[in-house]
């Protein structure tokens, strides 16, 4: 009892204070006497599948896979929207979900290889990782990064979502929204710089093709050269993304969307850490050997058909695929002595989701049902050595074999919305097969098959004042990519079994009148079988599987109003508990999961007077306390740090500079860095980060 009257505290705590922040701007909205001008900026995003306003989002697919209210859908969903993104300028898609509730993107500290964040206490970048609506795999490093400018928004559908989208975790998943062809012409080009000799340029072009309607195009580039703080760690890109729509009329609809990237960062984000549990600032990379190397590509349709009034079919389809080379090196023992590795994989994707959908009436009870089957495939293939004598060793040693694993994943699936009146039902069911042969390093073949069954019941009211309360019951089934080890301190791995998550989760979503305002609640409690963590028992990271329990609360605000001022407010109260794992470990808290994490973003556009075209933005993030290891035999710091944006609008005064745009982002204001430890391995904070852009849109 005394967690959930804590809970419920700050629960009251959070809305009270949310809604006193609202209330002026909500009078300002609508008692401001002055005329407020229209805005004269161009919008980005399209609203083809994610409906976007300002900071509120208003309808997408991610958690019915019809286009749907999100205040109808009883579970929680975040949305990190097109201009959520353009004010915080964030550079990887971790800094993008900085202020969602329920996510953490804070566990491995500086580390901009990877994409590498939890949601409600679980891993999401494995099992979790969509792209518009399909699953994207990710190999043990050969992972899909993403590139920020080329989303038109991220929409987290947060606790167990098998019943409709197969493999994925109890935390959740993650959907990015590819930029797409915009029905009005769009013309964007930025030019960026920062410290650490950053340069950046994009470009952004989309409307119809010449005077066809029913051909519309984009293209989106961009190219960047930079260092960073660490020595010899580069963080250049080149980012290529055409996607083209045909809508021969209205019931057809065809969008290819396609990418081409390289990117080059260094092999390693690791400091020297001689003592279990305490991290040097001694750089564990080698200048002359520290170069991580990706190629990645995809190419996909989505192909929409409206036969009738009653009935659609649709058609999702993308194959991807990731080349990966990783140089890197580090520091061991007591007296720093270095090691050299080298690492290579290849990891090739293929996704297709059909799917129809149907609405009807019975009586007075509406349906918009959905049948589906889908087929995922995924194949990777790694070599790796490494050397504890010299690097020349290391250059005139065969490539050894690592691994590899072939995963073929069938699914049928059934949907049903219900709504009647103010009462809206949703029932989701989905059955999985799925067969993985893996190749370990010593060439021993396994073969594993898994099926399960997965589903989701939930229940929505729309009260007479707006509240729109809501409870739901969700399962997930996960069959792992990897290997696991049964005792880390042996060399025996297997096939991870398929991880099993069941969660029951209530909350609340108010819509406030006559407002561009979204105020949500959420207590979940979620159970999960089979988890993959990370052991450090044997003195090396190894993956291994464990019984876990999530419990919490989430709190989210969101706002834009017409005054030019827009809100985000996040607040996560959350407990990890280790139900079954390493000895010494049961019932302990899971570690790098802080209990409470909480945020708040704030940004202001004067749109008259003396400020005119004057764009303020300032944030903090607060991380609480969490432990280092899973024995909890020591703690993270908490930490908070502050970010802010400034920017100016030429165009609200000089009518003939209409689309230029001045602009400067400052991320970990005031220098806050921290050591930051999972499964007793230990990470920096990033330090202070500032970086300038002119864009000018036409």
């Amino acid at each position: 009892m005394r967690v959930r009257s804590t809970l419920h505290r700050h629960k009251l705590v959070f809305l009270a204070s949310v809604a006193l922040a609202l209330q002026p701007s909500l009078l300002l909205a609508q008692d401001a006497g002055e005329t407020v001008l229209d805005s004269i900026e161009v919008e980005a995003e399209s609203d083809d599948i994610l409906v976007q306003d300002g900071y509120v989002a208003k309808a997408d697919r991610i958690g019915t896979k019809v286009d749907t209210p999100l205040a109808k859908i009883p579970q929680a969903v975040s949305v990190v929207t097109q201009d959520q993104i353009e004010d915080q300028k964030p550079r990887t898609l971790n800094e993008a979900l900085a202020y969602t509730a329920g996510a953490n993107p804070n566990t491995f500290g500086y580390d901009s290889r990877y994409d590498a964040f939890y949601l409600r206490g679980f891993p999401a970048y494995y099992s979790g990782m969509f792209r518009d609506g399909l699953r994207q795999f990710n190999g043990p490093s050969a992972w899909l990064r993403s590139e920020p400018y080329g989303l038109e928004g991220v929409t987290v559908l947060k606790g167990p979502a098998s019943s409709l989208y197969g493999v994925s975790g109890p935390g959740g998943i993650v959907n990015m929204v590819t930029k797409r062809p915009t029905d009005e012409p769009f013309r964007e080009v930025e030019v960026s710089i920062g410290q650490d000799n950053r340069y950046q340029t994009g470009i952004d072009l989309s409307g119809p093709a010449g005077d066809n309607d029913a051909m519309l195009y984009r293209f989106t580039a961009m190219g960047r050269k930079s260092d960073t703080h660490l020595e010899g760690y580069p963080d250049d890109k080149l980012y290529l993304a055409p996607a083209f729509t045909w809508k021969p009329d209205e019931d057809t609809r065809l969008t290819i969307l396609g990418e081409y990237s390289t990117a080059l960062t260094g092999g390693t984000a690791f400091f020297y850490q001689p003592v279990y549990g305490e991290l040097t600032h001694t750089y564990g990379g080698d200048p002359d050997w520290n170069e991580f190397r990706q190629k990645q590509g995809r190419i996909g349709y989505e192909f929409e058909h409206r036969l009738n009034e009653t009935v659609t079919l649709r058609q999702n389809l993308r194959y991807s695929a990731v080349d990966a080379e990783l140089e890197y090196s580090g520091l061991y023992g007591a007296v720093p002595t270095r090691y050299w590795g080298y690492y290579e994989e290849k990891m090739k994707n293929f996704a297709v989701d059909n799917m129809a959908q149907f609405e009807f009436d019975t009586g007075a009870v509406s349906h918009t049902a959905v049948l589906g089957i889908d087929y995922n495939w995924s194949d990777y293939e790694a070599y790796s050595a490494v050397s504890y004598t010299t690097l020349a060793d290391l250059n005139a040693a065969p490539m050894p074999f690592a691994g590899q694993q072939e995963s073929n994943m069938f699914g049928i699936y059934l949907h049903d919305q219900v709504e009647w009146e103010d009462v809206t039902l949703f029932g989701s069911a989905r059955y999985d097969w799925t067969k993985t042969d893996a190749v370990d390093a010593s060439y021993t073949e396994t073969e594993q098959e898994d099926e399960g069954f997965s589903g989701r019941i939930g229940l929505s009211y729309r009260t007479e004042m707006g509240l729109i309360p809501y409870a739901s019951y969700s399962t997930s089934f996960s069959p792992n990519v990897g290997f696991v080890y049964d005792d880390p301190s042996l060399p025996d791995n297997r096939v991870a079994d398929p991880t099993i998550g069941k969660q029951k989760e209530i909350g609340v979503k108010y819509e406030v009148p006559g407002a561009n305002a979204v105020l949500s609640a959420a207590l979940f409690d979620i159970d999960q079988e089979d988890g993959v963590v990370f052991d450090t028992s044997s003195g090396i990271n190894k993956q291994v599987q464990r019984d876990l329990n999530s419990r919490g609360i989430e709190l989210e605000a969101n706002a834009s109003f017409d005054n030019g001022f827009s809100l985000i407010a996040a607040y996560t109260y959350q407990r990890m508990k280790i139900e079954k794992g390493a000895v010494g470990t049961e019932g302990n808290e899971l570690s790098a999961t802080p209990n409470h994490v909480a945020s708040l973003w704030g940004h202001y556009l004067f749109e008259g007077g003396a400020f005119e075209g004057l764009g303020l933005g300032a944030g903090i993030r607060y991380i609480g306390e969490s432990y280092g290891d899973d024995a909890n035999s020591f703690e993270n710091e908490s930490r908070v740090l502050v970010d802010a944006a400034v920017s100016y609008d030429f165009g609200y005064r000089n009518p003939d500079l209409k689309g230029l745009q001045l602009q400067v982002n400052a991320k970990n204001l005031f220098n806050t860095e921290k050591a930051i430890c999972s499964a007793g391995s230990c990470y920096w904070d990033e330090g202070r980060t500032v970086y300038g852009s002119l864009r000018y849109r036409f």
